[in-house]
């Protein structure tokens, strides 16, 4: 008893040396507001803060001169259920075998697990998730017609509107609190992953109705001129409209800042963009010559723009934390023909690196990750190591709460690094992917493929850097990894396969 009392104190003596060591024009007023942008589907290099010329980001640009841009910043994984798993549990995904959800998945969160939203809550914090979830929902097999439980209420979360999994998933509807928004009775939602059900078309049996071409495992079910993955029936009143995620979901995210500019509050902002489909409102076609990937990086970044504009017309901009990051590495050809590829330009999603979505190389997890908070974060570029794990003890401490090692067993406090104090960021860390690879400095070791690769993974033009043979990598001499070093330097290679091993055997 005594050591937990030592603990909680030594967690409140750190916030208060935080404060009250900034000049007073610096100290935040209260508790600071956090809120985490999470995007889908962003590459390194798709911002023009980053070096993109092909499309323009000026509000993320203006978080990016204003707050603290990272270089060597990731996601715990190169796809999406991974990484957002670890973001809100500081736990490495694969602990829980967590992978790539259908839509009609069960809650991949234990609700006995704490959450980033439960540590904040006990911090005194109102909480909420507003975007796309694709965390599972329910106990499997949901009901789509009743309330949804076990949702983001059991793991933490006060207020939730959901895109339930990924828009290119069925069911094409919200969930506002864990109930189907605009859902009538007489018409009930039926979901099936197996077989189709009901009389909706799909993209194989009419594919004169869809808006873009799709291919075999997106051609489902058509909503909104739009084959998905999956089957559905029913629920006609309650489906969405892709083109209007970005009015829908900011109006959801500054009603819920409104409601609650007097006191500190969390908001996991989950924008679907830029995932597939690709179907940005009608303001931002012809946004770029990329076709609508360029033109929904556009989107996103209007959606960004709203937010800030909120916080600033609310006079709480300078009391609130700002973290900008993607879940995963980009994508192009992802299902859908939207010309992606054929309108790439000279544009590079990745920047100089390698892979992207699903990839083990550096375009898979390496994200474009800005934190702003005016007066307390100096405008600068950080080139730390830190992970997206890191965000559950990081936060912890900036809040005064304890970190409890069996909830949160991966993740380190790295809030000095995200506030632009220090540059001393982590030492190593893992990159799960369809293999595991683990940094250590400069040095990077991929692990041998032990396993086959899926079919529709074969089918993808990303480079997934999967191997039966030991990969290693310099990252400093050899930042896109073209140089496997893994036969000159056969000691560095056990000495990080040996890490990696006491990682995954923790």
């Amino acid at each position: 008893m005594k050591l937990k009392k030592l603990t909680l104190l030594s967690a409140a003596i750190t916030f208060v040396l935080l404060v009250t060591c900034m000049p007073k024009q610096m100290q935040p007023r209260q508790k600071p507001n956090i809120l985490i942008i999470y995007v889908d589907d962003l590459g390194y290099g798709d911002l023009s803060c980053y070096g993109a010329k092909a499309v323009k980001t000026p509000h993320i640009d203006e978080l990016a001169n204003n707050g603290l841009l990272f270089t060597d910043a990731h996601s715990s994984a190169s796809t999406c259920t991974p990484s957002r798993y670890s973001l809100l549990t500081g736990s490495y995904a694969f602990r829980n075998n967590a992978a790539i959800l259908p839509g009609d998945a069960p809650l991949i969160i234990d609700p006995e697990r704490v959450t980033i939203a439960d540590m904040l809550k006990k911090a005194g914090y109102i909480t909420g998730v507003i975007g796309k979830w694709h965390l599972g929902l329910g106990n499997g097999e949901p009901d789509w017609n009743i309330e949804i439980k076990p949702g983001p209420k059991e793991i933490g979360f006060d207020y939730s509107f959901l895109i339930p999994a990924t828009a290119d998933r069925v069911p094409t509807v919200f969930v506002e609190n864990q109930r189907v928004v605009n859902l009538e009775k007489e018409n009930p939602i039926e979901v099936s992953y197996d077989h189709k059900i009901g009389t909706l078309p799909t993209g194989l049996e009419h594919p004169e109705q869809l808006k873009m071409k799709a291919d075999t495992q997106h051609s489902g079910t058509i909503i909104n001129g739009i084959s998905r993955i999956g089957f559905m029936s029913g629920g006609s009143s309650a489906h969405w409209k892709d083109e209007e995620f970005a009015t829908v979901l900011s109006q959801k995210a500054k009603a819920f800042i409104t409601k609650h500019k007097d006191k500190p509050f969390f908001m996991y902002y989950s924008l679907p963009s830029i995932h597939v489909p690709r179907s940005p409102n009608a303001k931002f076609v012809g946004a770029t010559e990329m076709g609508p990937r360029g033109d929904d990086i556009v989107q996103m970044d209007w959606m960004v723009g709203e937010i800030m504009k909120n916080l600033r017309d609310l006079g709480i901009d300078k009391n609130t934390l700002v973290i900008f990051s993607s879940d995963n590495g980009p994508v192009l050809d992802d299902g859908y023909a939207d010309n992606a590829v054929e309108l790439i330009g000279e544009h590079q999603p990745s920047g100089i690196y390698r892979g992207g979505k699903y990839s083990a190389y550096e375009g898979g997890t390496r994200m474009p990750t800005i934190t702003y908070w005016p007066d307390v974060i100096k405008p600068g570029r950080s080139d730390a190591l830190f992970n997206q794990v890191d965000l559950f003890a990081s936060l912890a401490t900036l809040t005064g709460q304890q970190v409890d090692n069996k909830n949160a067993p991966d993740s380190k406090d790295m809030s000095q690094v995200l506030l632009g104090n220090s540059s001393d960021g982590r030492k190593s860390m893992l990159q799960e992917s369809f293999t595991m690879s683990i940094r250590s400095g400069a040095w990077k070791y991929i692990e041998p493929l032990s396993k086959e690769v899926p079919d529709w993974l074969a089918n993808k033009t990303i480079e997934t850097g999967l191997s039966s043979a030991p990969q290693l990598y310099n990252l400093k001499e050899d930042p896109e990894e073209m140089n496997d070093l893994s036969a000159k330097y056969p000691e560095k290679v056990k000495e990080l396969a040996k890490e990696l091993n006491r990682i995954k055997g923790m």
